[in-house]
């Protein structure tokens, strides 16, 4: 003791007569709590600001992609994705572009497929910078260089739903101007069926095939087979420019037949670089068993791709059996999904390697949350990035966070690079509310109401190919002061006060199944065609357990006949995708109309189709029998505790 207190008293005399030694004590003090208060910022930020690092990241990315693009906007000539990609083939052009079906495409081997396809195109057909073409194919590599060839020639490509026909396909085909048609041979049935429609117009029609009997079709198999596979001149897409159509994608939107949205190369980019704000790389796999005529599959899929330069496996058509085989065989690090995509893989019987996969990315959009909890606690970590876009809107919104059931999150960019907002919408009426000025009401936080765009320089909204009424439906004018105008989403979303966005519904006359939009009007004039069906009021009805709205149908027969249970499902199958036929039909003695005559459904979408609540008779399409059969208690039964497919 007595030692310790003789250094004690010595020490404290020596710092009296060191006053240095106070202020590098101070000075030490204060880093030391400097380096405290930074170890406990992450802490502190995640308890009182629990996205902040996540809201940088995606901000970083973003901007960088904004930085991109207005470089590419600025440079001449116009760098388009074509270039993007030809640079791709010249840093890596041994390395796997697609994977398809046990063979692999270099990216060195597609850009030459698709020399040979311009050249053979250039030759045959004439084509020349600024002719549309429609593209009739399934998901395969020819797709995908069919495409690359058009575009090398600065010529549109129309992608056609490869699921429809007749009066549909003749309709989406004409909406975009084409005067070609290219197809796949598949398909050829398909094609023959509008062919003298086509060959009234003037079409011409090529079949990716070697030969072919009908008379007015042409095979270009052996001309591609035979063409040079050398580079295409940049002269022959030289007037090429940010603001130049480069697809026509088609979407249902909320009335008629399927209308031909302009996707310009400025959309080609914006969507092209999601892949990118996920963070995914070029090192990444990248899994497409989405159709190539949808914007999720062809923009973000595969241009996402392309301005990754990553890999692709390429499925013809989705397969829930086999999807995790594939994932292990490719080693597929990033997949995409519709909401029926995860379900679907949830539906199937567990196995021990359920999380024996390096998938670590989910890129889509439309699935409910309860089956977003089950996906990740069956499948394993895995983040998902739900997100909210439409083919020809000019808002969207990406959830970079991994909180479950939302679309999207509200930073300081989203309305720099989206003005957007919220306004009250009357469900019944069908239109926003107005206040006595005229103009829109913008909702609170967490209210529901009709997302609109605001329509700008930079945030366009080019409308319809060939439809100028449903361009100028879309435009809402006066939403906040006279003579503005904004882009009408046709959803209802809600933001909530953690700045968290959330889909509730679509309005309008579509229903979406099974990951298609529906337009009810097409189906009802399909309907009207069945001999003893008068009139048709279709539109889409919720089932238990299921993502989207199933399609059903209102029904007045003509005086004195009997409904025709094998001929209505007949007449369907003839003109409809399985996805759009009505599943359920209700015999009705008049149908509801409002005061301008249009039909009245706010009301039978909420009674559903329930044969203990509706004493109209009700029919089930029963795709097995082929027909349509009383629908029972027992069917309806069965349908609900899902012993019955849909």
């Amino acid at each position: 003791n007595v030692a310790l207190h003789h250094l004690f008293m010595s020490g404290s005399s020596a710092l009296v007569s060191n006053p240095c030694v106070f202020q590098t004590l101070g000075n030490m003090y204060v880093w030391l709590t400097l380096l405290a208060g930074l170890a406990l910022l992450p802490a502190l930020l995640k308890t009182f600001f629990p996205y902040f690092f996540q809201d940088c990241v995606y901000m970083y990315r973003a901007l960088g992609c904004g930085i991109r693009l207005i470089v590419y906007k600025r440079k001449t000539p116009f760098y388009s994705i074509v270039d993007c990609f030809l640079d791709a083939v010249k840093k890596h052009p041994r390395k796997v572009f697609i994977h398809f079906e046990g063979k692999t495409y270099s990216y060195e081997e597609v850009d030459k497929e698709s020399n040979k396809v311009a050249n053979a195109l250039r030759s045959e057909a004439g084509l020349r910078e600024g002719d549309s073409v429609a593209l009739f194919l399934g998901n395969e590599p020819r797709f995908v260089w069919t495409w690359l060839g058009l575009a090398k020639l600065g010529c549109p490509a129309a992608l056609l739903n490869f699921n429809i026909r007749s009066k549909s396909l003749l309709h989406c085909f004409s909406c975009c101007g084409a005067n070609v048609l290219i197809a796949a041979a598949e398909l050829l049935d398909a094609v023959e069926e509008i062919l003298p429609a086509l060959k009234e117009k003037g079409i011409t029609v090529y079949l990716l095939s070697d030969e072919c009997t009908t008379d007015g079709i042409q095979c270009i198999g052996q001309a591609i087979a035979k063409a040079s596979d050398k580079p295409l001149s940049l002269s022959l897409r030289s007037n090429i420019h940010i603001r130049t159509t480069a697809l026509y994608i088609y979407t249902s939107g909320t009335t008629g037949l399927p209308k031909a949205a302009y996707v310009t190369h400025e959309r080609v980019w914006a969507s092209s670089f999601i892949q990118g704000v996920c963070g995914v790389t070029s090192k990444d796999i990248f899994y497409i068993n989405l159709p190539l005529y949808h914007s999720a599959g062809f923009l973000i899929g595969l241009v996402g791709s392309i301005e990754r330069g990553n890999t692709v496996v390429l499925r013809r058509k989705f397969s829930a059996s086999q999807f995790w085989d594939d994932c292990r065989k490719y080693n597929i690090t990033v997949m995409q999904y519709i909401g029926e995509t995860l379900r679907y893989l949830c539906n199937m019987p567990k196995k021990d390697n359920d999380q024996d996969h390096n998938v670590r990315v989910a890129i889509g959009n439309g699935v409910r949350a309860d089956v977003w909890k089950e996906f990740l606690n069956r499948f394993g970590r895995i983040h998902v990035r739900e997100l909210y876009a439409a083919t020809e809107g000019n808002v969207g919104f990406i959830n970079y966070t991994d909180k479950v059931g939302v679309v999207g999150r509200i930073n300081i960019l989203s309305k720099v690079f989206f003005p957007f907002a919220i306004v009250k919408f009357d469900i019944e009426k069908e239109e926003p509310v107005r206040n006595t000025e005229g103009l829109c009401i913008p909702v609170g936080k967490d209210d529901v109401g009709l997302l609109v765009g605001e329509i700008t320089k930079h945030t366009p909204f080019v409308g319809y190919a060939g439809n100028k009424q449903q361009t100028v439906k879309k435009r809402l004018s006066d939403v906040f002061v006279k003579g503005d105008l904004y882009f009408n989403s046709g959803d209802l979303l809600r933001i909530d006060h953690d700045n968290f966005v959330y889909f509730h519904d679509r309005v309008g006359d579509t229903f979406r199944w099974k990951g298609e939009n529906v337009a009810t009007t097409e189906v009802a004039d399909i309907l009207m065609m069945v001999d003893c069906i008068e009139e048709a009021n279709v539109y889409g009805v919720k089932v238990e357990g299921h993502e989207g709205r199933i399609g059903m149908a209102a029904v007045k027969l003509k005086e004195g006949r009997e409904f025709d249970c094998v001929t209505t499902c007949s007449v369907l199958a003839n003109y409809l995708p399985v996805y759009a036929r009505p599943r359920f039909i209700r015999i009705q003695n008049s149908l509801e109309v409002t005061g301008t005559f249009k039909m009245k459904k706010v009301k039978l979408v909420e009674e559903g189709f329930d044969p203990k609540s509706i004493r109209d008779p009700l029919y089930f399409l029963d795709l097995t029998q082929k027909k349509y059969i009383p629908l029972s208690q027992e069917i309806h039964k069965s349908i609900m505790s899902q012993d019955i497919k849909l």
